[in-house]
């Protein structure tokens, strides 16, 4: 699997990790995601892995390790904005961005930026 690859996955799974900060997933978040993922090139890629976590029900918190191990190992990328803009569109569709769900947001993008600080400083 190529690195492009693991972000992709990372990408589903962290969709799947939003949508369930309230419990459940929101038939109007599903929707949205399908409809976002629709526009990207990989996004059939991007939808399988949400789809695949959907289906096996893994806990959250696994889920997002895993994510966030996935995308230190990938290191920075372009793509990152798009998923925080997918993340936030499927955040606001149901009854408004939930507590949960601005925590798993803001949550990724400190981990993800105290893993490559992190990284930086030990090449110093």
């Amino acid at each position: 699997m190529t690195k492009k690859d693991q972000l992709y996955e990372a990408f589903g799974e962290l969709a799947y990790v939003l949508a369930m900060a309230d419990g459940n997933i929101q038939p109007e978040e599903l929707q949205e995601v399908k409809q976002i993922l629709e526009q990207h090139p990989r996004g059939a890629e991007i939808q399988w892995s949400f789809d695949y976590e959907a289906r096996k029900q893994r806990p959250v918190e696994e889920v997002y390790q895993k994510v966030i191990d996935a995308c230190q190992e990938v290191g920075p990328d372009p793509e990152y904005p798009f998923l925080i803009e997918m993340l936030e569109k499927v955040a606001a569709i149901h009854a408004g961005k939930s507590a949960g769900e601005s925590k798993v947001i803001t949550g990724f993008t400190a981990d993800l930026i105290g893993r490559f600080r992190r990284d930086v400083e030990a090449i110093e």
